[in-house]
């Protein structure tokens, strides 16, 4: 599978909170705290097209927007601020190798990695798999953290 970061541009905010919402929805919902106004809020909120990148799937009819990644240098660490996957292309390694490009980024700059996932998100098991490790945790949040002194792989 051939895969590729893809700078964003502004004018895809729409495109990407779709997305954003397409992969939250079910673990929002699960937590009864799904509201669009208020995800499209705090995407809106969040977003820095600098910082953020289309995952493309390259396919024999050509490139498919597969999730986003947005990682921004914060508080010392790399943050690993928004990781999206399209429910059509979860379990297909897409979200492995989104993280192991964030996870080289961390190696290139020195810097450990840092990212909050919902409590009640699947997306945990898929950290913890990964490496990272839980530091704290709110109500709805766990936080975690991944060193490139610790894993040289």
């Amino acid at each position: 599978m051939a895969l590729r970061l893809v700078p964003v541009v502004a004018e895809d905010f729409e495109e990407l909170l779709a997305l954003r919402i397409a992969a939250m929805q079910d673990s929002l919902e699960r937590a009864g705290i799904f509201d669009p106004e208020r995800a499209r809020q705090r995407f809106l909120g969040q977003f820095d097209p600098a910082s953020t990148w289309h995952i493309e799937r390259l396919t024999a009819a050509g490139p498919v927007r597969a999730g986003l990644l947005t990682l921004k240098v914060q508080d010392g660490f790399l943050r690993l601020e928004h990781l999206y996957i399209h429910p059509r292309h979860q379990n297909q390694g897409v979200g492995t190798w989104a993280l192991a490009q964030a996870k080289s980024r961390a190696r290139e700059e020195g810097l450990d990695l840092s990212l909050a996932a919902l409590r009640i998100s699947d997306a945990n098991r898929f950290y913890q798999r990964h490496g990272l490790r839980a530091v704290s945790s709110t109500e709805l949040d766990t936080e975690y953290r991944w060193s490139p002194e610790g894993d040289r792989a």
